[in-house]
């Protein structure tokens, strides 16, 4: 059995910068951390690897700058078995549409796994598309807000949880599921898992090994565009009202009434 995480390296927010000209992050520029929900996802594999009757390898998927290699790092100090980088300045600029369809490329050329997981969405975009896109390239059904996922004969049974409750799906053969927090705790990495990871490889794989061109992936093909970013500017009026004796007490009522009028709300 084989089981593909697909994990993103975001940048911390307190280091969060943008590119005012292209309108995208700068992440070389911010130390990057993994994203915490694709670490509820890595959490729902570890746990199926160790109920498996049978074999199974677990490989976190990533696509990013060279730097992201340390997320794949600590993701295998988990416990996770092999990490694959997707870096190439071909790659820079994706939107979720191209980052799904680069890495439905990548996991054509690494083999159809038995599932694919992947968090609900990421903190730096917090739109949840990129999963059920690169489900969508890949042909596969996608289970969506699952709070929990176990293999059973012949495929995946999952709980999803939904506005007024939750249900159980199952399906046969390969899917891809988007996990919710509810779905694992995860686990810290231990001392020996951090030594066992500094061991390991990670392949990195350029637009060229997956065959894709600049006409499917980076900037360029991307169909979402960031019209403009403006810093908000926060504005206070703020007016005292003193109330240190009766008389100033019944003055500040007398205002407060008068501006509650004023907006309408008596």
């Amino acid at each position: 059995m084989k089981i593909i995480v697909l994990i993103k390296q975001v940048p911390e927010s307190q280091a969060t910068r943008m590119d005012e000209t292209t309108g995208t992050l700068i992440r070389e520029a911010a130390s990057s951390v993994i994203n915490p929900l694709d670490l509820h996802a890595i959490e729902c594999a570890l746990l199926i690897k160790e109920a498996a009757k049978e074999k199974c390898e677990i490989v976190c998927l990533s696509m990013g700058p060279p730097a992201a290699t340390k997320v794949l790092r600590e993701a295998m100090a988990l416990g996770v078995d092999h990490g694959v980088l997707l870096s190439d300045r071909a790659f820079a600029g994706s939107d979720t549409w191209c980052t799904a369809f680069t890495l439905a490329a990548a996991v054509r050329k690494l083999g159809l796994p038995d599932l694919i997981l992947c968090g609900e969405r990421a903190t730096d975009g917090e739109t949840g598309q990129t999963g059920p896109a690169m489900g969508a390239f890949l042909d596969l059904p996608v289970i969506s807000f699952v709070s929990h996922i176990e293999q059973i004969a012949g495929g995946w049974r999952a709980r999803r949880m939904l506005e007024d409750g939750y249900e159980t799906v199952e399906i046969d053969g390969p899917a891809l599921a988007c996990v919710l927090k509810e779905a694992a705790v995860p686990r810290l990495p231990t001392l020996q898992g951090k030594r066992l990871s500094r061991a390991k490889d990670i392949d990195i794989m350029s637009a060229q090994d997956l065959g894709v061109s600049q006409d499917d992936t980076g900037l360029k093909a991307s169909p979402t565009r960031v019209v403009k970013i403006f810093r908000p500017s926060h504005l206070k009026k703020c007016e005292k009202l003193p109330a240190m004796d009766p008389a100033q007490a019944e003055k500040a009522v007398d205002r407060v009434v008068c501006l509650l009028k004023e907006k309408g709300l008596i």
